[in-house]
């Protein structure tokens, strides 16, 4: 931690870039946690932070000959988590998820379903299975 005199010496712009950093750590750690909890579950992360055209889709895992696409989402709180998934990057998520299964062998007949995960400010999750049928 830095001391608040130095803090407040520095630039905004390299607080905001320490502060982006850190962010970006903690949104890997709460991948990792997730695909970690889908691996015990027996489900296969096939890809981490896939990128489309439409966009980037954080955790794909395989179940069976389905797929799961999982968007993380990292907050203080679990409701502050879910407000940060609207409706434009759902449909990003949709977009992405449509290219990725083109190349899988049955192509848009593929079975899959988009799963959140929210995970608070002290590392625990919760995961909504077929989450966009719920929001």
């Amino acid at each position: 931690m830095i001391p608040a005199p130095l803090a407040a010496s520095r630039p905004a712009s390299s607080q905001r870039s320490e502060r982006g950093a850190r962010e970006y750590r903690a949104g890997l750690a709460a991948e990792a946690c997730i695909a970690q909890d889908y691996e015990r579950r027996g489900l296969t992360v096939a890809r981490r932070r896939w990128r489309g055209k439409a966009g980037e889709i954080d955790l794909i895992a395989r179940d069976g000959d389905g797929l799961v696409f999982i968007e993380v989402k990292k907050s203080r709180s679990f409701a502050r988590a879910a407000e940060r998934l609207g409706p434009r990057q759902m449909a990003r998520l949709c977009g992405a998820a449509e290219e990725f299964m083109a190349g899988e062998p049955m192509g848009l007949l593929t079975e899959m379903r988009f799963d959140v995960a929210l995970v608070d400010g002290q590392g625990q999750f919760r995961i909504i299975e077929n989450a966009f049928g719920q929001f």
